[in-house]
């Protein structure tokens, strides 16, 4: 019950992301996204926004979205190397572990990361992956991994009236990397991480149209 209980607040909290514009700052624009920023309640560091449009039809887009083992994530997003799941907990909610590789030049080690995740579809149609951390006592920290932990975050997919094949994206990070990074490399690393997020979402979205 408390797995559900942390799933169905941190949907609440994404959906207030989404609708809440104070106190954002815009921290990257490229084609693809407008990535911003502002200090997270959650940690001490900060919560980023993305908000793009991919051309494909919300399905297209959850599809290359959607948290499953096995997913389309794992072979577009270079931040997600593993993707498993832990336990099912409700059809819609489940225990998964992530692992990403080293980034930033190899300045940030392979982390892993434990989240309850909520997947969740709005009477317009839009679709959300809704995660944050939790402690599972199938999945204790691992050598070779550095414990991380997401605070509220996902991603909202949300249809685009009268253009069936496109769809609005807003992405939530809010990461705590874990380790002793410098802060200045963790403020570097979010943005364009979300920036290359969508271009690869993008790229990945075409090649499913092409099938």
């Amino acid at each position: 019950m408390e797995y559900e209980q942390r799933a169905r607040a941190v949907g609440d909290c994404l959906l207030g992301y989404r609708t809440d514009e104070a106190g954002w700052k815009v921290c990257k624009r490229s084609n693809d996204v407008v990535v911003s920023w502002r200090p997270s309640s959650e940690f001490p560091g900060n919560v980023y926004k993305g908000e793009g449009v991919v051309n494909g039809s919300p399905e297209k887009v959850w599809e290359c979205l959607k948290p499953v083992p096995n997913g389309l994530r794992v072979k577009w997003d270079n931040n997600v190397k593993k993707f498993g799941l832990l336990e099912q907990i409700t059809e819609d909610i489940s225990i998964c572990r992530t692992v990403t590789p080293s980034a930033a030049m190899g300045i940030i080690a392979p982390r892993d990361f434990v989240d309850v995740i909520l997947v969740k579809r709005y009477d317009d149609g839009a679709i959300s992956s809704n995660a944050t951390n939790v402690i599972h006592p199938g999945c204790p920290p691992q050598s070779g991994y550095v414990r991380g932990f997401n605070h509220p975050c996902g991603c909202i997919c949300v249809p685009i009236s009268g253009e069936p094949n496109k769809t609005q994206v807003f992405s939530f990070f809010q990461t705590d990397l874990g380790g002793l990074l410098p802060r200045s490399v963790v403020d570097s690393f979010f943005p364009s991480s979300m920036a290359e997020f969508y271009s690869n979402l993008a790229k990945a979205v075409k090649s499913l149209k092409d099938l």
